[in-house]
C-alpha cells in the first residue's frame, strides 16, 4: 500500500529490510550503537564488519537521535542508526518521534531520496506496535508534507501481523 504526502511517496511492505535497494536502511539502534541481534544482527550479518567498525567511531547516539554510516555489502548505500526507547523509560511515546524524525532529517541532509525504516523499538525493546505504527507512520507524513528532498520512504515488516497493523494505520491516514 502507498500513500502520496506532496511529492512523495509512503508504502509499506512485508519483508527483509538488509534486502532493501533504497539509498538508506534503518536500523533499530542501541545507544552504544553495538549491532547485537534483531534488525542490527541482520544488518551486521549480511552488511559486514564494516559497519561495526563505522559505529565505534560515531561511539554512540542518545535516545531518540540517529546517524549514519555506510553500508557495506548491503543493497543500501547507507544505514541510518537510530535510537528507539525501552517500554518503562519514560516519555517513549516522544523518543520514538524523535528517532523517526531524526532519520528522516539524517537522510534529508545526506541529500538521500529514499528510506526503509523498520518497525522501531517493537523487538526486544518492547514498545507496542499498534502505537509504534501511528508514531512512526505520523512523523513521517508530517514530515515529507513540507520542505523535503526524500521521495519516498518505506517501511518494511517483518511478519504479516506487523505488516498489518501498519497497513491499518496507514489505511486512517489515507482517510484522515
Amino acid at each position: 500500500m502507498k500513500l502520496e504526502v506532496g511529492s512523495s511517496v509512503i508504502e509499506i511492505m512485508d519483508g527483509d529490510i538488509t534486502e532493501q535497494d533504497t539509498d538508506a536502511i534503518v536500523n533499530a539502534a542501541n545507544t552504544a550503537l553495538i549491532l547485537g541481534a534483531g534488525v542490527a544482527g541482520a544488518i551486521r550479518s549480511k552488511g559486514g564488519p564494516g559497519i561495526q567498525d563505522e559505529c565505534n567511531q560515531i561511539g554512540g547516539t542518545f535516545v531518540g537521535g540517529a546517524v549514519i554510516t555506510g553500508a557495506g555489502n548491503l543493497k543500501a548505500r547507507h544505514v541510518i542508526h537510530a535510537v528507539g526507547p525501552r517500554m518503562g523509560e519514560g516519555n517513549e511515546d516522544q523518543k520514538l518521534k524523535n528517532a523517526t524524525l531524526n532519520s528522516l532529517k539524517v537522510a534529508d541532509g545526506n541529500g538521500l531520496k529514499s528510506l526503509t525504516f523498520p518497525a522501531i523499538s517493537t523487538g526486544i525493546f518492547g514498545f507496542p506496535i499498534e502505537r509504534c505504527a501511528n508514531i512512526m507512520l505520523g512523523t513521517a507524513r508530517d514530515y515529507l508534507d513540507g520542505e523535503t528532498g526524500l521521495e519516498r520512504v518505506v517501511f518494511c515488516l517483518w511478519g504479516r501481523d506487523a505488516y498489518e497493523v501498519f497497513h491499518e494505520e496507514l489505511q486512517q491516514l489515507a482517510s484522515a
